[in-house]
C-alpha cells in the first residue's frame, strides 16, 4: 500500500487525485491531506479518507476542523505542519498541488526528504528551480511532473534524449485566443475564468487567460528537461488534444495525446513508469474537430513574453515576474486593475527589481517579498 500525502485537497487537481485513488483504494491510501481555509470540504474528506494528518494552513479553519471531525484524523495549521506531512517517514509519494509559492516549502521539503513528489506547484520550480533541482539530485527524489503538457513531454522522452532538437508546449489559448487585442481591457474577472477546455481554479483560469499559466510552464520545462530557452517551443492549440511533442535532429516528432482530463496524467504520475487506469475515456479523433495549430501572439500575449525574458535573464527574475502575477491577478479579480494591465504590473515590477541570482530559500523569499512590495506599488497607481 503505498501512502499519498496530498498538499492542496480541495483543488481541482487534489479532486482529480483523490478520483483516481478511489479507483484503486487497495493500492494507495491517504496518509495526510491539507488545504487552505476550506474547512468545511475537508470535513467530507477526512470523514471519507480519515487521513491521519489534516493540515489547514489557516488556523481558524484547523480549529473549525478539528471540531467538526468525529474521527482519529490530527488536525494541524501552519507552513511547518504542511512541511512535516511532506517530508513524513510514513509518506511515500506527495501531491504537490497549492497553487502559487505558498507550496513552495513544502515541496522543498519533500524533495529534502527524497519522496516521489508529483509535481503540479509550479512555483517550486519558477522561484527556486536551481535549489529545487539540487534538492532532488541529492536525496535522490523521484520528480514526476503533473500539468499535463511537462508530463506529454515526460513520456515522450522516456525512449532517450538523444538526437533531442527541442520541445514544444501546446498552449489552448484560453477563452481570448481570437479576441482582437483592443478588446482585451474590457474582459472581466467572469470571462477570464470561462476557460473553454478545462476546469481549473480562479487564478490558474487567469494565468491561463493571460497566457502567463504558459510562460511559468516554459520556465518550469527549462528545470525538468534541463534544456536552455532557445530549445523551447509553444505553440497555441485550441483543442488540448495535442498536450505537447519533442522534435528530433532526424526529422521526427514524438506527441502525446489524449483527451483533456487531469486524471490521466495524475494517474501517470501515481503509477509511473506503470499504467493504470484514470476513469477517462479513450481519445477518438473521429469524433474531434480538425486540430487547429497557431504561433503565439507575444504582443497580445504579452505575459509569455515576460516569462521569456525572465528565463533568459535567470536568476531572480523569474522569482519576480511570478511575484508580480500574483499580485496582479489579484488585484484584477478584486477589479482593482483591468485585464491588459496585468502584464503591465508585471513588467515594470521586472524593471524595477534588483537582479541576483539567489543560492539559499531565505533569498528566494526576500526576493518574492520585495517583488511583491513593488507591484503592489505600481498597482496603486493604475487602481
Amino acid at each position: 500500500m503505498i501512502n499519498l500525502t496530498l498538499l492542496g485537497a480541495t483543488g481541482s487537481i487534489g479532486q482529480s487525485t483523490l478520483a483516481v485513488v478511489d479507483l484503486h483504494h487497495k493500492q494507495f491510501q491517504v496518509f495526510a491531506m491539507s488545504a487552505n481555509t476550506n474547512w468545511q470540504a475537508m470535513v467530507k474528506l477526512c470523514t471519507k479518507y480519515k487521513p491521519k494528518y489534516a493540515v489547514m494552513t489557516d488556523e481558524n479553519a484547523a480549529t473549525q476542523l478539528s471540531a467538526q471531525l468525529q474521527n482519529d484524523t490530527k488536525v494541524l495549521s501552519g507552513a511547518a505542519a504542511l512541511e512535516m506531512i511532506a517530508e513524513h517517514a510514513q509518506t511515500d509519494y506527495v501531491m504537490a498541488a497549492i497553487v502559487g509559492s505558498a507550496g513552495m516549502a513544502s515541496s522543498l521539503a519533500a524533495a529534502k526528504a527524497g519522496k516521489r513528489i508529483m509535481l503540479a506547484n509550479k512555483e517550486s520550480l519558477v522561484l527556486a528551480g536551481d535549489i529545487f533541482m539540487q534538492a532532488v539530485k541529492d536525496n535522490s527524489a523521484e520528480l514526476v511532473p503533473v500539468d499535463s503538457e511537462h508530463s506529454a513531454i515526460f513520456q515522450c522522452l522516456q525512449g532517450g534524449t538523444s538526437g533531442l532538437s527541442k520541445i514544444q508546449l501546446t498552449a489552448s489559448g484560453g477563452p481570448f485566443l481570437h479576441t482582437p487585442f483592443n478588446e482585451l481591457s474590457a474582459i472581466t474577472p467572469e470571462q477570464a475564468c470561462a476557460h473553454p477546455n478545462w476546469s481549473m481554479g480562479r487564478k490558474i483560469s487567469v494565468d491561463s487567460a493571460t497566457m502567463m499559466n504558459k510562460g511559468l510552464e516554459v520556465i518550469e520545462a527549462h528545470y525538468l528537461f534541463n534544456l536552455p530557452h532557445n530549445q523551447i517551443d509553444v505553440v497555441m492549440h485550441p483543442q488540448s488534444i495535442i498536450h505537447s511533442s519533442v522534435y528530433f535532429n532526424d526529422g521526427s516528432t514524438l506527441s502525446q495525446l489524449g483527451n483533456p482530463d487531469m486524471r490521466t496524467v495524475i494517474s501517470y504520475a501515481m503509477s509511473y513508469p506503470k499504467r493504470i487506469d484514470s476513469g477517462v475515456d479513450a481519445l477518438d479523433l473521429t469524433q474531434h474537430s480538425p486540430l487547429e495549430f497557431y504561433p503565439p501572439d507575444f504582443e497580445k500575449f504579452a505575459c509569455l513574453r515576460l516569462a521569456f525574458d525572465a528565463l533568459k535573464q535567470g536568476g531572480s527574475a523569474m522569482g519576480t515576474i511570478n511575484a508580480a502575477n500574483e499580485i496582479a491577478v489579484a488585484g484584477f479579480l478584486n477589479n482593482k486593475i483591468n485585464f491588459i494591465d496585468i502584464a503591465k504590473i508585471i513588467e515594470k515590477t521586472l524593471t524595477q527589481s534588483t537582479h541576483h541570482f539567489p543560492t539559499t530559500l531565505a533569498q528566494v523569499i526576500d526576493n518574492d517579498q520585495s517583488s511583491r512590495a513593488i507591484a503592489n506599488d505600481i498597482m496603486l497607481s493604475y487602481a
